[in-house]
């Protein structure tokens, strides 16, 4: 588990063993079954986690009960409401676990201790803050710009171990796309 917090965190800012136990000091493992979630859209968070095993997606559901996949968040990633919490306002999307998933949480409080005592914590927050604004950006563009069948080839670019791993009506809400449509470009790109 230590590697695997290490490794991430260092790949987007050099701290040290010492710094790195400040983080897993004040954090949690907690186990999350499948159908569970890490947040629950209307509820204000108050923890981000390290995804240790599993996978969870950001998801937002309509008043008539639509979902729509925000983002998919495998093993290895940080996972927040990070908004709603920093706003103390009730989030506006579920990270519901789609696989049985073990996360080292940490309490928001702790988080921003970290980030008063040292300021390589800020520099991961800033790392983490541009990935996801990158994200944000690059999923746009691709819905204003590019067809469903161009999306679905990103999505298997972009997450590639994936596919077998998320049920079809979880793709094609990530697409933007109903399952049939889903099930019609996979037939014409398998042709």
């Amino acid at each position: 588990m230590r590697t695997e917090i290490t490794r991430s965190i260092r790949q987007l800012v050099d701290l040290t063993e010492s710094e790195i136990s400040e983080f897993t000091e004040v954090a949690k493992i907690k186990a999350y079954e499948v159908n569970s979630n890490f947040i629950k859209a209307g509820q204000i968070p108050k923890k981000l986690g390290f995804v240790l095993s599993g996978l969870f997606r950001y998801v937002y559901l309509s008043e008539d009960g639509k979902e729509f996949t925000k983002v998919f968040m495998p093993e290895r990633s940080f996972i927040s409401s990070y908004s709603a919490m920093i706003s103390r306002t009730p989030s506006y999307f579920f990270i519901e676990a789609i696989e049985n998933s073990e996360v080292l949480e940490i309490p928001f409080y702790s988080w921003q201790s970290l980030l008063k005592t040292n300021p390589k914590w800020n520099g991961l927050l800033i790392k983490l803050l541009e990935k996801g604004y990158t994200t944000k950006e690059k999923r746009e563009r691709e819905f204003l710009l590019l067809d469903a069948e161009n999306r679905y080839r990103i999505f298997l670019d972009e997450y590639k171990d994936l596919e077998g791993r998320v049920k079809q009506h979880m793709i094609a809400s990530y697409l933007g796309i109903t399952p049939i449509a889903l099930s019609r470009i996979r037939k014409k790109m398998s042709e």
